[in-house]
């Protein structure tokens, strides 16, 4: 993807990604890949874990420990609940 892309040229400066392990492992494949290139690309410096998701994880520790229960309804059920009223929801995909 890197040569298809043209990305081989040291222009990519940096990866954002949520904090799966799988992408600390891709970032260090990617420094890799990039050294075989004559690029230095150091993943411990160059991935940044997005930190809207670490905020996410944050909010739902705390409302965890409040006991607090979130939305368990599927996102075509609350839309159709918004349009037809709850009692009349139809149910999408199903017959």
């Amino acid at each position: 993807m890197l040569d298809r892309f043209q990305l081989t040229d040291g222009r990519v400066h940096g990866i954002v990604t949520d904090n799966a392990s799988s992408n600390y492992l891709m970032t260090c494949e990617l420094q890799s890949t990039l050294e075989h290139s004559g690029i230095e690309w150091p993943a411990f410096r160059n991935h940044i874990t997005c930190m809207a998701h670490v905020i996410l994880l944050a909010i739902g520790a705390f409302l965890s420990s409040l006991s607090v229960k979130g939305c368990t309804k599927s996102w075509e059920t609350h839309e159709c609940d918004q349009q037809f009223g709850e009692n009349e929801s139809i149910h999408i995909g199903k017959s």
